[in-house]
């Protein structure tokens, strides 16, 4: 009994060893976690510590980031994320960061304060597969050769060389020879946007190259590309979202751009050789095509400089694109808000009869006169821009921007829809249509010239639209003739719609169709 003692004794002392070791490796490994969390703690807060302050905005999935959730509708998308994250957010689509802002002090910041930095557009992947398409005005990136063709166009183009007067000239042809289209179809259901689309490529056509060729299947083979090139651009494409996968070019967008580039080309050189039979012509006529210009230009350019007939074309097609879907759809979205303010459309009409009269035609010299219509495309442009999200910027370093960093590469929008419909700045009727708030403001506080913040339908900085003033005078002139000749109302039975397809330019979502009836009885009036 005395000998088991001792081994009674001895197993007992193991099990408490042999407890106590268990209990000391358990605090052991503990004590490791802890340590161990809190180094990774400390290495993950000591890395963010380096990284750029991002603007707040969802985090996402792995790989695919926010792309789920992604609605079709973008800026009112945006505009949600906005409320949530606060008005300038960014997210992840795919791999590559976006930022998106929609406070007039943010968009300052980029456009104005640091407008060096942001001075480049970002390319879509469509154009990748097709470098000459991004060797026009648009895409190319801030350099000796942008600023050539800036200066060229704004110079030759826009203003220069006594063309203000061909231009009223060809613009006051086109627009009455549309009305005597109308005329022929009056009380026919006519789409306005399609009426606008064809006056406007006309007007184009005629100030760039002379006019589209008189053979008819050569006239709708460049309708088709200009369509076709518009469509590729607004189309959502997984090579934007995943670059690493844009040689792929999974969706075939690159290909087709590439084929509507080749039809282009063959198109470009018939354009070239009818403007050079027409030169003498034209030149008899005291005005120019836009092309010899740059002919002109070309073969007294300096060797250093970097232009070419390629740049040329390349731009060419950028002025039509930019010049008639952004016309039609500015036309279509204000006839559509005056049939469903018959009040206003009875002030436009009012003050056309009152400036211009009903024995003669409108021409752009009343244009300045017609204050309330002006109002009207002022407050048309508010409600629904064109380019609700302008033309996406890629900044060429990381910049700082309301405390965050915007890291170069980045994607960038401007939310001018939001911005324009924010009851904060535009008061409690932000989104009704109302053109009497651009009566009563200051004559300049609400220019197109894209120094105030808060209205930006064509932009600003470097990048704003080169072709404001035309536009301006193409829309007015436009709308001001339409209005003044006819009547318009909705077809029998049919209900106005006011629904909005987005895309690179916002159109409505289904095409307004009216009925004109004729205000006068002269048929000449136009003619």
């Amino acid at each position: 009994m005395e000998a088991a003692v001792p081994l009674m004794a001895s197993a007992t002392d193991y099990e408490v060893a042999a407890s106590q070791q268990q209990s000391d490796i358990f605090l052991i490994l503990s004590l490791i976690t802890v340590v161990s969390s809190a180094a990774v703690f400390l290495l993950r807060w000591t890395r963010r510590q380096g990284r750029p302050l991002l603007p707040p905005g969802p985090v996402g999935l792995p790989l695919l980031g926010s792309l789920l959730s992604l609605e079709p509708d973008l800026h009112r998308y945006f505009a949600r994320l906005a409320r949530a994250y606060g008005p300038d957010f960014s997210l992840r689509l795919g791999t590559r960061l976006y930022v998106v802002l929609s406070s007039p002090a943010a968009v300052r910041e980029v456009l104005k304060d640091h407008d060096v930095i942001f001075a480049n557009h970002d390319p879509p992947a469509a154009t990748t597969d097709v470098p000459e398409a991004q060797h026009g005005l648009l895409w190319s990136p801030r350099g000796t050769l942008w600023s050539t063709l800036r200066k060229v166009t704004v110079r030759e183009f826009i203003g220069g060389g006594g063309r203000n007067e061909a231009v009223r000239s060809l613009l006051r042809r086109e627009v009455r020879r549309a009305i005597a289209r109308l005329r022929a179809r009056e009380g026919e259901p006519v789409e306005v946007w399609e009426l606008v689309f064809s006056t406007a490529l006309n007007v184009l056509t005629s100030i760039l190259w002379g006019g589209l060729s008189e053979d008819v299947d050569v006239s709708m083979k460049f309708r088709a590309v200009v369509e076709g090139v518009f469509e590729l651009l607004a189309a959502p494409n997984v090579s934007d979202f995943f670059p690493a996968l844009a040689a792929l070019d999974l969706q075939g967008m690159g290909r087709r751009m590439k084929r509507l580039w080749d039809r282009y080309d063959v198109l470009w050189k018939k354009f070239v050789e009818e403007s050079g039979r027409r030169g003498e012509e034209d030149e008899g006529k005291g005005g120019k095509a836009f092309l010899q210009v740059m002919v002109e230009v070309l073969e007294r350019r300096d060797q250093k400089d970097p232009l070419t007939m390629d740049h040329v074309k390349a731009l060419f097609l950028e002025l039509i694109l930019g010049g008639t879907d952004t016309t039609s759809t500015t036309i279509e979205w204000a006839m559509a808000e005056l049939m469903r303010n018959p009040d206003i459309m009875r002030k436009i009409q009012d003050e056309l009869d009152a400036v211009v009269g009903k024995e003669r035609a409108v021409e752009e010299s009343d244009v300045p006169k017609l204050e309330y219509l002006r109002a009207v495309t002022k407050e048309t442009l508010r409600l629904h821009p064109v380019v609700p999200l302008l033309v996406p910027r890629s900044p060429s370093s990381p910049c700082t921007v309301g405390g965050y960093t915007i890291p170069k590469g980045s994607k960038v929008f401007v939310n001018v829809w939001m911005i324009q419909r924010d009851a904060a700045i535009w008061g409690e009727d932000a989104v009704e249509f109302r053109p009497e708030r651009f009566l009563t403001a200051a004559d300049d506080k609400y220019e197109f010239r894209g120094t105030n913040f808060a209205y930006l339908p064509f932009g600003s900085g470097r990048r704003m639209c080169v072709g404001i003033s035309l536009a301006e005078k193409t829309v007015t002139h436009m709308l001001a003739s339409f209005l003044h000749s006819f009547r318009w109302q909705l077809p029998e039975g049919e209900k106005l719609e006011l629904g909005e397809r987005f895309g690179l330019v916002m159109r409505k979502a289904e095409p307004l169709v009216l009925v004109p009836t004729a205000r006068f009885d002269d048929p000449d009036l136009y003619s």
